[in-house]
């Protein structure tokens, strides 16, 4: 019974990294930084009841990941109805190509990118018509 009930993005600039989440990705946030004891907002990622999770963006703590490091920790994938469309948002947000839109035959349309802070994130795109 270990399911993800919570994510945290280590952040470096905490309202660039607000920024970006909310234009590319739509989500909002909470100051939850009284309760945590540091710079700590809540991500609401979609309606209640919706398929997903919530979480947050930390302070990060230590060095920031460098170009071209293997990851070291979870990359997170978030869904989305138009692969195109995200990928124009995370691009004009400030975001980078890490590895290029590819389909999971029958499946998908999946690709990785590089948000403002260094992290690694897919998108994913459903597609049964997806070669």
């Amino acid at each position: 019974m270990g399911r993800v009930v919570h994510f945290e993005i280590h952040v470096e600039d905490m309202e660039r990294a607000k920024k970006f989440y909310g234009e590319v990705f739509d989500w909002s946030f909470e100051d939850w930084s009284d309760y945590a004891g540091m710079p700590y907002f809540g991500a609401v990622t979609g309606e209640e009841g919706q398929l997903g999770i919530n979480g947050a963006l930390i302070k990060r703590q230590g060095a920031s990941p460098v170009p071209n490091q293997s990851v070291n920790g979870f990359v997170c994938t978030l869904g989305v109805d138009n692969y195109d469309a995200a990928e124009r948002k995370i691009l004009d947000n400030g975001g980078t190509v890490a590895l290029p839109k590819y389909a999971l035959p029958g499946m998908a349309w999946q690709g990785y990118y590089i948000d403002t802070e260094g992290n690694i994130i897919g998108i994913h795109q459903a597609d049964e018509n997806a070669k």
